[in-house]
């Protein structure tokens, strides 16, 4: 049943992040077609309305000259929307997993009462404070209890601690790290469809120079213009990609580290308790 369960939310879980895709790529269409591509945006803009193509963007119009970037433009803004968009995301669901107050003062609370052999008051603190941190240090508390009881000498106790907080850990663990793969993903994915935006404006560009008498200049001008727009759009997907991606997994790291840290002194506090008793 369980299984069950997870293998639904999985299904569920992957079918949303698909439509989500989906839905930037057609958002960044949209955009690209009619807000970039208004007329208004243009020096021809009473011919557009009458069906023609778009000329050459108002002197600082940024709109239109991204748009003469051609159609791999949307593309690139669809990847830049969904790195804004899974960027807010993981946002939101590591700052929940931190829990409902400063996690630094969590786990110096956690550490204090721990030190002191007051594991009711740390339980009290991971119930009041909540999130994945709070949840994982909570079970390796309610396991040191268990073995107190039990008797356990230290070592068997230190095994069966940090086995608990090893399964705590491997159950928060995936939610923390879902969707940093298509973070990671848009890293790459961006420069290269950046390059291949380079790569069409290049070739527009060397064929208005092989076109035979006098080169073509507004041809020539459009595909080198194309060239750079699809460059700089693909650089800045990467950039925020790569800045996201590396925040994210180094808030990632902080939370294990802190879960790894108070099992660590819970596990040192039994010894000493063990200890005493001997």
């Amino acid at each position: 049943m369980a299984n069950a369960k997870k293998e639904n939310g999985a299904n569920g879980g992957g079918m949303m992040t698909g439509i989500i895709i989906a839905s930037c790529i057609v958002v960044g269409f949209l955009v690209w077609k009619f807000i970039m591509g208004a007329p208004g945006n243009f020096q021809n803009a009473e011919a557009m309305k009458s069906g023609a193509e778009a000329g050459a963007p108002i002197a600082g119009n940024y709109l239109g000259m991204v748009y003469k970037g051609g159609s791999i433009v949307p593309v690139l803004l669809g990847c830049l929307l969904m790195v804004i968009v899974f960027s807010f995301e993981r946002f939101f669901v590591i700052s929940k997993a931190s829990g409902t107050g400063n996690l630094d003062k969590f786990m110096a609370s956690i550490q204090s009462n721990i030190s002191q052999g007051n594991m009711e008051d740390a339980i009290a603190t991971c119930d009041k404070q909540q999130g994945s941190v709070a949840n994982a240090i909570k079970s390796a508390l309610v396991k040191y209890q268990e073995v107190k009881k039990e008797g356990f000498n230290s070592e068997e106790a230190s095994e069966m601690i940090h086995k608990e907080i090893e399964e705590a850990t491997s159950l928060e663990m995936p939610m923390l790290e879902k969707h940093m793969t298509i973070l990671s993903t848009l890293v790459s994915l961006g420069t290269l469809a950046g390059l291949l935006g380079t790569v069409t404006g290049m070739i527009k560009a060397f064929g208005a120079l092989a076109s035979s008498g006098t080169p073509d200049q507004a041809m020539l001008a459009n595909g080198i213009s194309e060239a750079l727009i699809n460059t700089a759009t693909g650089i800045s997907t990467s950039a925020l990609a790569i800045i996201m991606y590396n925040l994210f997994t180094s808030k990632i790291d902080t939370l294990t580290y802190s879960i790894d840290e108070a099992g660590t002194a819970i596990v040192n506090s039994y010894r000493r308790m063990r200890g005493s008793i001997k």
